[in-house]
């Protein structure tokens, strides 16, 4: 099944266009306050980044306007739901998209995040189901050997 709206936000921009967009926030910053716009324009272009260093200041500047700007905090869920189900962050990305559906139960993007969200979790928990097995049989060998007749 294609998720495309989920798909498209995590599509990386151009280096060229991130960089224009982190000219203006660091212009704004640098005259002593970006705005609302140029913040949440750079977060976006972060969020969509393949790069983890990217991906979390996406989610610090979002959750920065969040906190302070309540009429924009709709615009944010999303975005933040995305940023931390990149970063593996699955809890607060149910949180935060749970959020947004609860607002707009229709919210197509929402509903595709909340699909790739509810694969990651399985996958992270098969994951840690194959650690665990993996040491619980490396222990076994290593008691095996300890306890071995050979050894005594």
């Amino acid at each position: 099944m294609s998720l495309p709206y989920a798909l498209d936000a995590s599509t990386p921009l151009a280096p060229q266009e991130l960089a224009v967009l982190r000219g203006q926030y660091e212009r704004e910053l640098g005259a002593g306050h970006a705005s609302t716009q140029t913040k949440f324009n750079y977060a976006w272009g972060l969020v969509k980044s393949r790069e983890r260093a990217d991906v979390a200041q996406a989610v610090g500047v979002l959750a920065d306007i969040y906190r302070t700007d309540a009429p924009r905090r709709r615009e944010c869920l999303y975005y933040l739901a995305l940023g931390h189900f990149k970063l593996g962050n699955f809890d607060e990305a149910r949180r935060f998209n749970a959020l947004l559906l609860e607002r707009e139960p229709n919210n197509l993007q929402a509903q595709s995040l909340a699909q790739l969200i509810e694969k990651g979790v399985q996958r992270e928990g098969y994951i840690g189901m194959a650690l665990v097995g993996t040491a619980a049989a490396a222990s076994a060998v290593v008691a095996a050997w300890l306890f071995s007749p050979k050894r005594r």
